[in-house]
């Protein structure tokens, strides 16, 4: 029995409460986009009816779960790069914090309604078992699985701040220092940019935001237009708009990055996976001021993409119609700039992406050769 036929997007993830009167489950009100809001719904098994709880909650549902007494849902939200966990009542929808200042790695409510149990994680911290009272108070950590790890190594934390854009809008900003950083010294700078798009960097761990600072790199990354975690306004706004404020957004940062007295902006480099491999063929056609990129898997021409992957509805809605219907494809393609292409790039793909086809990096580095320009390719 088809119980949510009333909405032709999105529905999934039922649960239900434990006392067996409602499923709740999550979903999405636009069809064939994936980064519509996900909210949080209530499906009444007496009445028969469905109602969202979190419309007026504007950033992503992620995980939830009951209370054992049925009267809440707890769950995890992106939100300025962390995973806050809240909860809301289902009686009176009001949603409030159990435990803000944290980037939840899943958490899980004990069978008696007193303790949670969530992984937490942070750029200086490989994600870790944690338990708290259901009220976030008394956290305590239950494993050190890597301790020995960080007792001989310099892992880095992370420093955030706010840069102003073009249109006015803040971009957060995330920084690592190298290991062993001196204050008086300058060092050579990676900004990476986040692959979805739609999609958010954050305090969580990854091996390469401490491989580079061993290095000797500042590295930088940022959520800018299209990024989760700060409205779905933000979000939707890179739809349509792909090499567009987002890259005025990016110049944004760099121009802030310039400015640090530790960083030397004579040695800056980007990079990015998937559509931040896109941002980095992007910055080829478009800027000079990077001394080096690395175009991972990235979107390079627009028409040849949409022939070749296996998500037609992402280009789509992304880029608003197919390739003869909108001509998006061809003002975002950043095939089209070949001509400007002067930074030195290294090019790595995968042949198991399905996404974004191997053939797209190919296109990409046979252009950089017949620009003469310095490049590298690993498939």
């Amino acid at each position: 029995k088809n119980i949510t036929k009333d909405n032709p997007a999105f529905d999934g993830n039922p649960d239900y409460s434990p006392d067996g009167k409602y499923i709740a489950y999550t979903m999405q009100r636009e069809p064939g986009y994936e980064s519509d809001l996900m909210r949080l719904a209530l499906f009444n098994r007496q009445s028969g009816k469905s109602e969202v709880l979190t419309e007026e909650f504007r950033n992503h549902i992620s995980g939830f779960q009951w209370s054992p007494d049925s009267k809440t849902i707890f769950f995890d939200s992106p939100y300025h790069g962390l995973y806050p966990l809240r909860k809301i009542n289902i009686k009176s929808g009001k949603i409030s914090e159990v435990i803000s200042d944290i980037y939840t790695r899943g958490f899980d409510i004990g069978p008696a309604g007193k303790r949670i149990w969530f992984g937490e994680t942070g750029v200086d911290m490989p994600t870790e078992i944690f338990s708290t009272l259901i009220t976030g108070s008394e956290q305590k950590q239950l494993t050190r699985f890597n301790q020995s790890l960080l007792n001989k190594v310099d892992f880095r934390p992370m420093e955030t701040t706010w840069v102003e854009s073009t249109d006015g809008t803040e971009i957060q900003v995330f920084i690592i220092k190298p290991h062993n950083f001196d204050p008086d010294k300058q060092y050579p700078l990676i900004l990476n940019v986040h692959g979805g798009p739609q999609g958010m960097f954050g305090d969580s761990f990854r091996g390469d935001y401490q491989m580079y600072p061993g290095a000797g790199y500042v590295v930088a990354f940022s959520n800018p237009r299209g990024s989760t975690g700060y409205g779905q306004k933000f979000t939707a706004q890179i739809s349509g708009d792909w090499g567009g404020q987002v890259f005025e957004d990016l110049m944004a940062v760099t121009d802030y990055l310039e400015t640090l007295p530790y960083v030397d902006a004579e040695r800056m480099g980007a990079m990015g996976w998937s559509y931040g491999g896109y941002m980095m063929n992007w910055f080829e056609g478009h800027t000079d001021r990077f001394q080096a990129l690395v175009s991972m898997m990235g979107v390079y021409d627009l028409r040849s993409m949409y022939g070749a992957t296996e998500e037609l509805w992402f280009p789509e809605w992304d880029l608003e119609g197919t390739p003869w219907t909108s001509d998006l494809y061809e003002k975002w393609s950043p095939s089209n700039y070949v001509e400007n292409f002067s930074t030195p790039c290294l090019v790595i793909t995968g042949k198991l992406d399905y996404r974004v086809p191997y053939t797209q990096s190919l296109q990409l580095f046979t252009d950089l050769q017949k620009m003469g320009v310095e490049s590298e390719l690993i498939v």
